[in-house]
């Protein structure tokens, strides 16, 4: 996703030379739902394709949150107010259309190549021009040269590490010690149970929580598919690589970890056809001490990787390639001294803040997951509050209305605009 959200802000900012170098065949089917929070939606229409996403996501009315072994209302909070505080609602929909479309938008771009089947290898030079070894799948290697490398290459970012040695830094991947199962039911799925067909037709977010695990469920491509992602211990993985990112995943195995939870959950879980159950491990990073050296900066999840649990790891990188087409267009000149100054400029607008929300994701998913215990007992205290007054402290952090002032009331493309030249000149 910043990959692609780079290339094409870079476009809409009147840049014609964009290339992107994939190391996948196509863009493929990218499963699961993602949530359509207002701070990606109003870049995404900024950049032309949030029409295009909008016409098949759901716009949630409401989130609720329930105690997993008994299926009673812990939470609930309503949503209706975001639309009207920062002119998009939250919405959800399916990673294939929100990638489809920052694609497609990029293909309607004259700047824009796409390489595909590319993997990139040594990084033979971070600037004046940088310059790298690209990897066909078919094919001999070859170098390419560049004005700026900008690496969205992910959890396990090959220019990140070769970054981190070249500095004689030792920021490592961590081991968040989290997997998750990632579900999809399609409604012809769900449509003999009155109790799931409710689920799947109600503009909701519904969240089961228990100690240590929970699941995050919600309908996708205009409520033809249930999407549920799960949180839970990783015993799957604790022995395997650590480069591997999925493994198969065990249906009885799947239904023993959730066995305590309410009847509801299990239909669900039981409806997943055997031999089709994933794993994902959960990682992050350590955050960064820097994210640009030369013309080469870090983009996305090769610098800040984050839990699942505040819905914005899409977002933020979405934000990482908005905000680097605007300080980019905005250099005085394209010297080597000006791109760097740029690039600083971009981490100075997104570092701290994406690292906020790390944080802030992987506090979510302590409070979520808190066993028996006086921890426990207050979360639980304050979900008792809010379902008498509906105001205070919301426990499932991205539905608190302050959390969502810091995430959605800002603009950062709008800062990156108005704020470039006091930045630039005190670099």
């Amino acid at each position: 996703m910043g990959g692609l959200a780079t290339a094409l802000a870079l476009a809409k900012h009147g840049f014609r030379n964009v290339e992107v170098y994939e190391s996948a065949s196509n863009l493929g089917f990218v499963g699961a739902g993602i949530q359509l929070a207002p701070n990606m939606a109003r870049i995404l229409d900024k950049l032309g394709v949030w029409e295009e996403i909008e016409k098949e996501a759901v716009d949630l009315k409401d989130t609720s949150i329930r105690q997993g072994s008994t299926d009673e209302e812990l939470g609930h909070v309503d949503l209706l107010y975001v639309r009207d505080t920062y002119k998009y609602p939250h919405m959800v929909g399916h990673r294939s259309s929100l990638a489809g479309s920052l694609y497609n938008g990029c293909k309607r771009e004259k700047g824009v190549i796409f390489f595909w089947s590319t993997a990139i290898g040594e990084v033979q030079s971070w600037g004046p021009q940088p310059s790298f070894t690209a990897i066909p799948r078919k094919g001999e290697p070859y170098t390419v040269q560049a004005d700026v490398l900008l690496a969205a290459d992910g959890v396990k970012s090959v220019v990140r590490d070769q970054l981190l040695k070249l500095n004689n830094i030792d920021a490592k991947i961590v081991d968040t010690g989290q997997a998750a199962y990632r579900i999809m039911l399609k409604r012809d799925e769900m449509a003999h149970d009155p109790e799931l067909l409710e689920l799947i037709d109600a503009d909701r977010v519904t969240r089961w929580i228990g100690a240590k695990r929970h699941i995050i469920a919600y309908p996708v491509s205009n409520k033809q598919i249930y999407n549920l992602s799960t949180a839970q211990p990783d015993l799957n993985f604790a022995d395997a690589p650590s480069q591997t990112y999925t493994t198969k995943g065990s249906k009885p195995q799947m239904m023993e970890v959730y066995d305590d939870f309410c009847p509801k959950v299990k239909r669900m879980l039981d409806l997943v056809p055997d031999g089709e159950v994933c794993e994902w491990k959960l990682r992050v990073h350590e955050p960064l001490p820097f994210w640009v050296h030369g013309q080469t900066a870090l983009v996305g999840d090769a610098c800040h990787p984050t839990l699942p649990h505040m819905a914005q790891g899409a977002a933020q990188a979405i934000e990482d390639g908005a905000v680097l087409g605007v300080v980019l267009s905005k250099l005085p000149d394209t010297s080597p001294e000006a791109v760097n100054k740029g690039l600083r400029v971009y981490e100075e607008v997104r570092k701290d803040r994406a690292y906020a929300l790390v944080e802030l994701a992987a506090a979510a998913g302590r409070s979520m997951h808190l066993g028996e215990g006086a921890a426990k007992e207050e979360r639980d205290r304050q979900f008792a509050a809010l379902k008498k007054s509906a105001k205070g402290p919301v426990p499932d952090r991205w539905a608190d209305a302050e959390v969502q002032k810091m995430v959605y009331g800002q603009d950062v493309m709008k800062i990156a605009d108005e704020d470039f030249d006091q930045m630039y000149a005190r670099l």
